[in-house]
């Protein structure tokens, strides 16, 4: 695990907690994501289209049995849904934005549903500058209509059946089992619990999931994979 990511995520969840440090930890927590989101841009300059729909784990049990085109919609599709439409009451980026046309995506949910070769099948089809043009705006509007304006008084804000049942009427979420049960998870958190998981440990795992995924493609070493400790 990357050393310096753990101890900001580490350092946040610490500071948010404590109405003194909260708004130290909202710092800390952009500051995490911006690292966090150079080494995704990395990866659209360093790497190659087919890298992105590679699967060399399939079989394994981890966040490294996908692809980096799937780790990376499924961050990013899971915070617009979290962020837009669960907490703000507001339209995704990805509906305002017409992102399911320009990334040619045949789904619109988080992509959870989808197993092995499906992931694979689904990743060669991405246009992968429009997905990053994605991600950015998701997180750019994650951090200026959210972040940076929420205190310390909103952590413990949670959200009632009405709100579960709007998420599912949007069916962002599959209703396959292997989905499903995303809209309990999400909906029984607090903001400070949605801020631990999926605003920043998510990320975490996925981008590391990736980095792994890219030391494998890449034995002998490549640019994306500096600093890694697997």
């Amino acid at each position: 695990m990357n050393k310096e990511w753990s101890d900001l995520n580490k350092k946040m969840q610490t500071e948010i907690g404590n109405k003194t440090y909260f708004e130290s930890g909202i710092t800390t927590l952009i500051t995490l994501r911006s690292i966090l989101f150079e080494t995704v841009r990395a990866f659209f300059k360093d790497l190659n289209k087919d890298d992105f729909s590679a699967i060399p784990y399939i079989n394994a049990d981890g966040y490294h049995n996908k692809t980096i085109a799937y780790s990376i919609w499924h961050i990013f599709r899971i915070e617009d849904i979290i962020v837009n439409s669960l907490i703000k009451d507001d339209i995704q980026i990805f509906f305002t934005g017409n992102y399911k046309k320009r990334i040619n995506s045949d789904i619109i949910t988080t992509g959870n549903e989808l197993v092995k070769y499906q992931i694979a099948d689904f990743s060669k089809k991405l246009d992968l500058d429009e997905l990053l043009i994605y991600a950015s705006e998701v997180k750019s509007k994650t951090e200026e209509s959210f972040l940076r304006t929420i205190t310390y008084n909103d952590m413990k804000k949670k959200f009632d059946l009405n709100k579960k049942e709007h998420l599912r009427s949007l069916n962002v979420v599959s209703d396959q089992p292997i989905s499903n049960w995303l809209l309990d998870y999400w909906c029984n958190k607090d903001i400070r619990g949605l801020i631990k998981m999926p605003l920043s440990r998510h990320w975490i795992m996925h981008i590391e999931a990736c980095q792994r995924i890219i030391c494998k493609l890449y034995p002998k070493g490549h640019p994306s994979t500096r600093k890694i400790i697997i």
